[in-house]
């Protein structure tokens, strides 16, 4: 796809998400890589800006140089620590009293153990919302659970239930709790549909995601 087409249908995009203000931001896109420039209100706006993006078809990767320009009301780092502590404290999905929360300068890092990558992940998309977050750091651990064997199946066998995946083009390899994906997509939602099944498998720590997107 032209590059200059391209730009105009992820701008589209952006103005066509209502959680984004998207008169900041600009948009260059270089053999099919786009890069975001200028400044959001929220780290959530952030996180919708990038998703918006990935939707749109043609986009073969994604480079994001938004900052975050917040409000004159004054946000503390102790005040952030207690409604991110809080709101984990309420997240049902989330084990009680094992995730541990520093903040520095807006900056949340959160740290602890788990048993499934959906509790870490569940963990970080909770406070996203948080007004006065400039960043999160997840540096939560998931414990091993299961063999290598199995956690190849059990991913194998999630691509084959998913009706936008061609799962015999995708090659998936497991060395102890590190997981590998390799092969060849048509859109870029298809690739975060695989590696999301991957990250669901139990006791996956990292996902390798080399998967291109081709048209």
């Amino acid at each position: 796809m032209d590059d200059k087409v391209l730009k105009k249908l992820v701008t589209d995009e952006l103005e066509w998400e209502p959680s984004i203000d998207a008169a900041d931001i600009g948009v260059t896109v270089e053999n099919g890589i786009v890069r975001l420039v200028g400044h959001v209100a929220n780290y959530a706006q952030k996180g919708a800006a990038e998703k918006a993006v990935k939707r749109v078809k043609g986009v073969r990767g994604y480079v994001e140089d938004l900052e975050i320009r917040l409000s004159a009301k004054a946000f503390t780092d102790e005040g952030l620590a207690n409604a991110v502590a809080n709101l984990l404290e309420w997240d049902v999905t989330i084990p009680k009293n094992v995730i541990k929360v520093k903040v520095e300068n807006g900056v949340v890092t959160l740290s602890g153990d788990v048993n499934w990558a959906y509790q870490r992940q569940a963990a970080e998309q909770s406070i996203r919302r948080l007004q006065g977050i400039r960043g999160v750091v997840n540096a939560i651990m998931v414990k091993p659970q299961a063999q290598a064997s199995d956690v190849k199946r059990r991913i194998e066998a999630a691509l084959e239930r998913q009706a936008e995946i061609e799962a015999d083009k995708i090659l998936v390899t497991v060395e102890g709790d590190k997981v590998k994906l390799d092969g060849k997509v048509r859109a870029w939602f298809e690739r975060d549909i695989i590696e999301r099944a991957a990250w669901a498998a139990p006791g996956v720590k990292s996902v390798d995601d080399r998967i291109m997107v081709s048209f």
